[in-house]
C-alpha cells in the first residue's frame, strides 16, 4: 500500500520533459499548467485501471469522502495540490496504522536466539532514499503551489527572492476563483501538520519547510482583520476557532523543534531593516516584515530566550559558522547586547533577568575550546553590561549566585556539617567564574568591585592554601587579587591590605573552625578543622599561618611592579608604627590597678596583650615587607620617598616628646635628615611640585629644632627647614656639610666629632679606616681625622656603614637615575663654604682579621673562653684558605687542635673547629681525609674506652666529611672511593643516627662522582633498596630515600648510562615506598624521587631536537 500511493505521488510530479506535451508553449506558465493537467490526467486512468495502484485508489476514495477540504475548483494549480494534499494525508494515516499495529503487537518477532547479533526489525513508517526523494519533491510542490503564493507581502521568504520560477508560479495560481487565499493557506498548513506527526515524515516536513510553516501559522493566527465588507468577510475570513487552532500549533511546533532552528527562522521571519525610499537595497537583503510579524517574532524569540537553555540557544544560531576574526568578536558583542537588554514585551525586567543571568553563568561552563571561548566572551560581556546598567537585578541575580561560595565559606550556614562544607566542584567553579568575568572582561565598576571586596579575603586565604600545595587554583587567584587591587580606589585597597595582613580583626575570610583542604581534582574544598588539644601547638599554628599569610601578601605586591599601591602601604604602616609607639609609651606608665574590680582588671590585661600582639603583627609585617620588596617598588616615586622621611621625622618627635631617644632612632634620624640635606643640596634637580611635596617636613623640623636635646640635631633641622620653605633660595652651608657628612656613605658620628669634639663620651680606641669602593684608604678630611682621633667601638661603625648602604639607595631613588657622580670608586670631594673640600667615603666591610703569628693564634685557640677560643679557630681557619706558609707547615698542631675542639659543647666553637678540618681537607686531601675516616670509624669495632669516641663527636666528624665531599669537586671521583666504603660500612651501624649520618654523606658524595660510579652501582642499589625494605627506624628509610634523590638529581642525563641496570630496582623500592611505608615524610622523598626519574626518562625517551649539521668525511 505504501508503495503505491508512493508511485501515484511520484506520477503527480513527474517532469514535464517526461509528460506527452502536443504543440509548442511560449511561456513557462503555461507549460507548468499543463504538465500538472497532463500528470493529474494520467494519474486518473492508472486508478481507473486498477493494477498495482488499485489498493491506493480504494484508499484514496475513502479518504476523500472524509475529508473537510475537498471541493471542485477551476484552478488547476490548487486542484493538484488537492490530489497532493489527498494522497499524502492517505499515506501517513496508513503509516500511523501499521506502525500502532507494530507497536501494539503481541507477537511481534524476537531476535532469533541462534543469532544474537541479528538487528530488530525495522518500522513500518521507514522509508526507502528514493521513497524519500519522491516525498520531498511532492512536499517542494505543495509549499510552492498551496502555502507561498498566498502569504501576505512581507511574510515570509517571497518566491522570487528563492529562484526564478517564482514568477511562473505566481502567473499560474489563479486566486479569483473559490476557494479564498486565507482557506487555501489554511487547508495546506494543517494537512501538512497532520502529516507532520509521523516522525518519519515530519523530518521531512521540517528540515525544509519549517520557516514556510511558521510563517503561514503566524498569518493564519495572529494577522490582524481587515474587514471590507460582509461578502469579502464570508470568503476570506476566517473563524475565531480556527485562529485559536493556528496559535496553538504554532507553539507546539516552536516546543517541538531543536530552539536554535526556531530562533534563526523567526529571525528570518522578522525581515530586514526599514529601506528609505532613495537607497537601493541588495539583491540578498530581506524585505520589511509588517509590522504585527515583527511584535509578534519579537515576543516568540523573547519567550525562547527565558526558556531553559533559551540564551545558549540564542547565542549558537548567531554564532553559528563564526571562525574567529573581527566578525566574531563583533558578533559576541552584539548578541550579548541582545540578552541584556529586557525586551518590551517581558511582563518584568525582574522576572526576565531572574530566568536570564542563570542561564548566563551556565554559558561560562562549557568544555569545547572554541565554543568555550565564544560563549565566554558572551557571558562575560553580559554580565559586565547588566551590573552596569541593572545593579539592584544585578545583584540578586547575578553575583549573589556567583560569589555564593566563597560567601559560604566566610560565614558556614548551619551547624551540622558532615560532609564539606563547600564541595570542590563549587569553590573551583566560583573562583574560575570570578576570573572569567572581572579579569577576562577588564570591565571594572563600583558595583563588582565592592561585591568583589567582600569575599577577596576568602580569595586570598585560598591563595595562600594553594601556595602551600599544587593547585590549578593558584594563578586564577593571584589574578582576581591583583586585578581587584590595581582597580578599586587606593584607600580601600589600602585597608582592605591591612586587614589580610592580620592587623585588623575579621580577616581571615574563612569561617571559625574550618579550614581549607586538598581536593581530589587538584582544587581545594572547605571542611571542618580538627581542634587542637595543645595549647602550645595551636598558638605555633596561629603564629605561622598569620606569617605566612604575610608573606604570601608580600609576594602578591612583588607582582604589581607598575603600582604605587605597594610603597602607600609601606608609608601607612610606618605611620601606624609612629602611633604605636606613643600609645606604648601610654601602656608603659603605671597604672595603679589597687581600685580596679576584677572585671576592669581583666579588660585592662587584655587590652594590654591585644596591644602587644598588634604591635608584633605590625613589626612583623614590615620586616618581611623589607627583606622581600625591594627598595624600587616601596619608594616608587619621589612623593613617597618624601613620606618616607616624614614618618622617620614624626616618630623622632614622639622620641623626643617623651625624651626616649635611643641609639638606634638617633641613628635613623640622621640618615633621613642626611637624606633630605642630599637632596636639598643639589644631589638631584628639584621641581616646584617635588618642594610643594616636602612643605609636609616643616612641621616635624619646627618640632625638631625646639625639642630634640642636641643642638646639633636642631640646628640642621632649623637650616633644613628654612631651605625647604624658600625652595631652595637660602641654603646654608650645613645643609651642604650634612649631605657630604650625615648623607649616604658617611659615618654619622663625624658632624658630632667635627663640631662637638668635647660631648663624645666614647671610650673605645679602634679605628675603621674609610675605604672608597675599590677598597683602598681614601684620603681624609679634617673632620674624618678628628673623628678617627675619637673613634668608636666596632659594632657601632658597622651598623653606621649599614645604614649608609641604605641611605645610598634611598637617594639614588629619589634621584630616580644612576648614581651620580659623588658615587664614583675612590670618592670625590665637593666645594662647600668655607673652601673645606668635604669628602665622602663609600661603604667597606668590616676589617679584617688582625695580623697576628699563628703561634697566638694556636694559644688563644687553648683559651678557656669560649669568644677568644672560636675567633682563633676561625682566624686559623682563613689563614689556611689564604695558604699562609707556616700555618701549612703546622698542619699536625692544627689537626689535632681541630679534632680536639671537635668535643666542646658549644656551637660556636665546633662548628668552628668543622670549618678548620674542612679547610685542612682541602689543602691536603689525602692525608686529612684518611685521618678523619680513621677518627670516623673508631668506635665501631674499638673496645679501648681511650679510642672510643661518643656518638656526638662522630657525628661531627661526618659533617666534617660531608662539607669536605662537597668542596672536592671534580676531584670527588679519585679521593672519594675510601669514602663511600666506610660510609657503606657506617649503614650497618647499631645507633640509628649514625646510619643515617652515613647515608646523608654518601648522598652527598654520590651525586658528584658522576661515571666513576658505575661500579659500584649494584653494590650501593642493594645497599638502599635493603634499607628501604627492612630498616625499623624512620629516619634511616627517609634518608636512604633522599640518596635516590639527589643521586637521581646529580647525574640528570647521566643516569640512564650510570645507573642503567639497577634503575629498575630503585624504581621498585620507590614504589613500594610509595604504596607500603606509613611514614609520610619517606612517601614523600619517595615521590620527589620518582618526579626526578620521571623527568629523566621523558628527557631519555623524548631528547630536545637540536637543529644542527653534521659533516662527516668519507674515507
Amino acid at each position: 500500500m505504501s508503495a503505491s500511493l508512493i508511485s501515484a505521488l511520484s506520477l503527480l510530479t513527474r517532469p514535464a520533459r517526461e509528460a506527452q506535451l502536443s504543440g509548442a508553449h511560449t511561456t513557462q506558465h503555461e507549460a507548468l499548467l499543463s504538465a500538472l493537467q497532463k500528470n493529474q490526467s494520467e494519474l486518473r486512468e492508472r486508478l481507473l485501471a486498477g493494477g498495482e495502484l488499485d489498493e491506493a485508489r480504494q484508499l484514496l476514495e475513502e479518504v476523500r469522502k472524509v475529508s473537510w477540504f475537498c471541493t471542485d475548483t477551476e484552478d488547476l494549480t490548487w486542484s493538484f495540490v488537492q490530489e497532493c494534499l489527498l494522497l499524502l494525508l492517505c499515506l501517513s494515516r496508513h503509516l500511523t496504522t501499521l506502525l500502532d499495529a507494530f507497536n501494539h503487537d503481541p507477537n511481534r518477532a524476537a531476535p532469533n536466539p541462534r543469532t544474537p547479533e541479528a538487528a530488530p526489525p525495522l518500522p513500518p513508517d521507514v522509508l526507502s532514499v528514493a521513497q524519500q526523494k519522491t516525498l520531498g519533491t511532492v512536499l517542494q510542490f505543495l509549499v510552492t503551489l498551496g502555502l507561498c503564493p498566498y502569504l501576505a507581502p512581507g511574510v515570509g521568504v517571497a518566491l522570487d527572492r528563492r529562484s526564478a520560477f517564482g514568477a511562473a508560479v505566481e502567473a499560474a495560481v489563479c486566486r479569483e476563483v473559490a476557494p479564498s487565499c486565507e482557506r487555501r493557506l489554511l487547508i495546506t498548513t494543517t494537512v501538512l501538520m497532520e502529516v507532520a506527526k509521523l516522525s518519519s515524515l515530519a523530518t521531512l516536513v521540517f528540515t525544509r519547510h519549517l520557516g514556510d510553516l511558521m510563517a503561514a501559522l503566524c498569518q493564519l493566527g495572529y494577522r490582524p482583520h481587515r474587514p471590507e465588507g460582509d461578502s469579502a468577510e464570508n470568503c476570506k475570513g476566517l473563524t475565531v476557532e480556527e485562529r485559536r487552532n493556528c496559535k496553538q500549533q504554532l507553539q507546539g511546533l516552536l516546543g517541538r523543534v531543536y530552539q536554535p532552528i526556531v530562533i534563526k527562522e523567526l529571525l528570518v521571519l522578522q525581515g530586514g531593516p526599514k529601506v528609505s525610499p532613495g537607497s537601493s537595497a541588495g539583491g540578498k537583503t530581506l524585505a520589511q516584515a509588517p509590522a504585527w510579524l515583527r511584535r509578534l517574532c519579537g515576543q516568540l524569540l523573547s519567550e525562547r530566550l527565558i526558556q531553559p537553555n533559551g540564551v545558549q540557544a540564542v547565542v549558537r544560531v548567531i554564532l553559528e559558522g563564526s571562525g574567529g576574526g573581527d566578525s566574531d568578536w563583533r558578533k559576541c558583542d552584539a548578541v550579548a547586547k541582545i540578552v541584556a537588554t529586557c525586551p518590551q514585551q517581558s511582563l518584568s525586567a525582574e522576572s526576565y533577568y531572574s530566568q536570564v543571568c542563570p542561564q548566563v553563568l551556565g554559558l561560562l561552563h562549557f568544555k569545547d575550546k572554541v565554543t568555550a571561548q565564544q560563549f565566554q566572551r558572551v557571558a562575560t560581556t553580559v554580565a559586565l553590561t547588566v551590573v552596569q546598567d541593572q545593579p539592584e537585578f544585578a545583584q540578586r541575580f547575578l553575583l549573589s549566585p556567583l560569589l555564593s561560595p566563597l560567601q559560604c565559606c566566610a560565614a558556614v550556614p548551619g551547624e551540622d556539617v558532615s560532609q564539606d562544607a563547600v564541595p570542590e566542584w563549587e569553590l573551583t567553579r566560583s573562583v574560575e567564574d570570578v576570573y572569567k568575568i572581572c579579569v577576562v572582561g577588564n570591565r571594572p565598576s563600583g558595583m563588582l568591585l565592592c561585591a568583589l571586596a567582600n569575599v577577596v579575603p576568602t580569595i586570598f586565604s585560598l591563595f595562600c592554601f594553594t601556595k602551600q600545595n599544587v593547585s590549578h587554583l593558584r594563578a586564577p587567584c593571584q589574578e582576581i587579587l591583583l586585578w581587584y587591587l590595581s582597580h578599586a580606589e587606593p584607600s580601600s585597597a589600602l585597608a582592605l591590605l591591612k586587614r589580610l595582613c592580620v592587623l585588623q580583626a575579621d580577616g581571615g575570610g574563612v569561617a571559625p573552625g574550618f579550614e581549607f583542604s586538598p581536593g581530589s581534582e587538584g582544587g581545594a574544598r572547605l571542611i571542618r578543622k580538627e581542634p587542637v588539644r595543645d595549647e602550645d601547638d595551636a598558638l605555633y599554628e596561629k603564629v605561622s599561618g598569620e606569617q605566612w599569610r604575610v608573606e604570601c601578601l608580600v609576594q602578591l605586591l612583588s607582582e604589581m611592579k607598575d603600582s604605587d599601591l605597594p610603597g602607600d602601604l609601606f608609608l601607612l604602616l610606618l605611620q601606624d608604627l609612629t602611633g604605636l609607639a606613643a600609645e606604648q609609651q601610654d601602656t608603659e606608665k603605671e597604672v595603679d590597678t589597687s581600685s580596679m574590680t576584677l572585671l576592669k582588671l581583666e579588660q585592662h590585661l587584655v587590652g594590654c596583650v591585644h596591644g602587644q600582639g598588634q604591635r608584633l603583627a605590625l613589626l612583623q609585617t614590615l620586616a618581611v615587607m623589607c627583606e622581600g620588596l625591594p627598595h624600587t617598588l616601596l619608594l616608587h616615586k619621589p612623593t613617597q620617598v618624601v613620606a618616607f622621611i616624614e614618618s622617620m621625622l614624626q616618630r623622632a618627635c614622639v622620641g623626643a616628646e617623651l625624651g626616649s631617644e635611643n641609639a638606634v632612632e638617633s641613628q635613623t634620624l640622621s640618615m633621613g635628615m642626611g637624606l633630605i640635606a642630599t637632596l636639598l643640596s643639589g644631589a638631584a634637580q628639584l621641581s616646584a611640585e617635588d618642594y610643594s611635596s616636602m612643605s609636609s617636613l616643616l612641621a616635624p623640623l619646627e618640632q625638631l629644632s625646639q625639642q630634640h636635646p642636641d643642638p646639633v640635631i636642631q640646628e640642621l633641622a632649623s637650616d633644613l627647614r628654612a631651605t625647604i620653605a624658600t625652595h631652595g633660595a637660602y641654603c646654608p652651608g650645613s645643609v651642604i656639610n650634612a649631605a657630604g657628612q650625615y648623607g649616604p656613605g658617611a659615618s654619622t658620628q663625624t658632624l658630632n666629632l667635627d663640631k662637638h669634639q668635647n660631648t663624645s663620651s666614647r671610650t673605645s680606641s679602634t679605628h675603621v679606616p674609610h675605604t672608597s669602593h675599590t677598597g683602598q684608604p681614601s684620603p681624609k678630611s679634617p673632620s674624618t681625622s678628628r673623628s678617627a682621633a675619637s673613634g668608636s667601638s666596632s659594632s657601632r661603625q658597622t651598623a653606621v656603614h649599614s645604614t649608609a648602604v641604605s641611605c645610598d639607595k634611598m637617594e639614588q631613588q629619589a634621584q630616580g637615575s644612576a648614581p651620580g657622580p659623588q658615587h664614583r670608586a675612590g670618592g670625590t670631594s665637593r666645594p662647600v663654604a668655607g673652601g673645606i673640600n668635604t669628602q665622602r667615603p663609600a661603604y667597606t666591610s668590616p676589617a679584617p682579621t688582625p695580623k697576628k703569628p699563628v703561634s697566638e693564634w694556636l694559644l688563644e685557640a687553648c683559651d678557656p673562653d669560649v669568644p677568644s677560643r672560636a675567633m682563633a679557630l676561625r682566624a686559623l681557619t682563613h689563614i689556611l684558605k689564604e695558604g699562609d706558609k707556616e700555618a701549612l707547615e703546622s698542619r699536625e698542631k692544627l689537626l689535632s687542635l681541630f679534632l680536639e675542639n671537635l668535643e666542646h659543647e658549644d656551637s660556636f666553637v665546633y662548628l668552628s673547629a668543622i670549618q678548620g678540618l674542612v679547610a685542612l681537607a682541602d689543602s691536603f686531601p689525602e692525608q686529612i681525609l684518611q685521618r678523619l675516616l680513621a677518627e670516623y670509624q673508631t668506635g665501631d669495632s674499638a673496645t679501648s674506652p681511650n679510642r672510643g669516641r661518643s656518638l656526638e663527636t662522630r657525628l661531627k666528624v661526618g659533617e666534617a666529611l660531608m662539607r669536605a665531599s662537597r668542596a672536592m669537586g671534580d676531584l670527588a671521583p679519585h679521593y672519594g672511593r675510601p669514602l663511600i666504603g666506610v660510609f657503606l660500612c657506617g649503614t650497618r651501624d647499631e645507633d640509628s643516627s649514625v646510619r643515617a649520618s652515613c647515608l646523608s654523606n654518601l648522598g652527598e658524595l654520590c651525586q658528584r662522582l658522576q661515571f666513576s660510579l658505575g661500579p659500584l652501582a649494584q653494590e650501593l642499589s642493594t645497599c638502599l633498596t635493603a634499607l628501604i625494605k627492612t630498616e625499623r627506624e624512620a629516619e634511616v628509610r627517609r634518608a636512604a630515600v633522599h640518596v635516590i634523590t639527589v643521586l637521581l638529581r646529580g647525574l640528570s642525563d647521566k643516569t640512564t648510562q650510570v645507573l642503567g641496570d639497577v634503575l629498575l630496582e630503585l624504581y621498585r623500592a620507590l614504589k613500594w615506598v610509595v604504596r607500603s611505608d606509613a611514614d609520610e615524610v619517606a612517601v614523600l622523598h619517595a615521590q620527589l624521587a620518582l618526579e626526578e626519574l620521571d623527568d629523566v626518562m621523558r628527557k631519555f625517551i623524548f631528547p630536545q631536537q637540536k637543529l644542527e649539521k653534521k659533516i662527516v668525511v668519507l674515507p
